[in-house]
């Protein structure tokens, strides 16, 4: 695989992140953490303009890894990805893994982005991830199928399960000089 520039991109929940983390052990290629770039302590939100700038500055680097794109600036990515590789499993395999984790996090109040901790309160709230995974499903899963009939879009690896995602990552590795 020579691409150099990546976008990991998936439904919620689907595991962007450790996917992303994996794939830059393999391949030495440096990977950013979307979130820490877009949430501050207590869970702010950093302004538009802000994120916007951050995520330009990454991807007018030779190499990258991003492990997912908001719509806020999804155009910087795509701009300059060589590859994108969607995520794209089923409902009930993200939301399974998305509710296991969140009550894990909640449980062991271990630190995510930047220090913050999931709490019961934000996990019933209009801001939970929960939600978000509902709200979002369709249309990132739709977005995903939607690039790989563009011509004009980077090549897509579409990954329909966990399994197929580590089967891919296996055959990198098989495939490493």
């Amino acid at each position: 695989m020579g691409a150099r520039r990546i976008l990991i991109y998936g439904v919620t929940g689907s595991g962007k992140t450790t996917f992303a983390r994996a794939l830059s052990d393999l391949l030495g290629i440096p990977w950013t953490e979307a979130d820490q770039l877009t949430f501050e302590q207590n869970w702010v939100q950093v302004p538009d303009e802000v994120q916007r700038t951050r995520i330009a500055e990454i991807v007018a680097r030779d190499e990258w890894i991003l492990d997912t794109a908001y719509g806020k600036w999804i155009d910087l990515p795509l701009s300059r990805a060589e590859l994108i590789i969607g995520l794209d499993y089923p409902r009930w395999v993200s939301f399974s893994r998305l509710l296991r984790r969140t009550f894990m996090r909640v449980l062991d109040r271990k630190p995510v982005c930047n220090g913050n901790v999931e709490t019961l309160r934000l996990v019933f709230s209009r801001d939970s991830i929960l939600l978000w995974h509902y709200k979002s499903f369709a249309r990132k899963r739709a977005r995903i199928r939607a690039w790989q009939q563009d011509t004009n879009a980077p090549p897509v690896v579409h990954l329909t399960s966990p399994r197929a995602a580590d089967a891919w990552l296996n055959s990198l590795k098989a495939n490493a000089p």
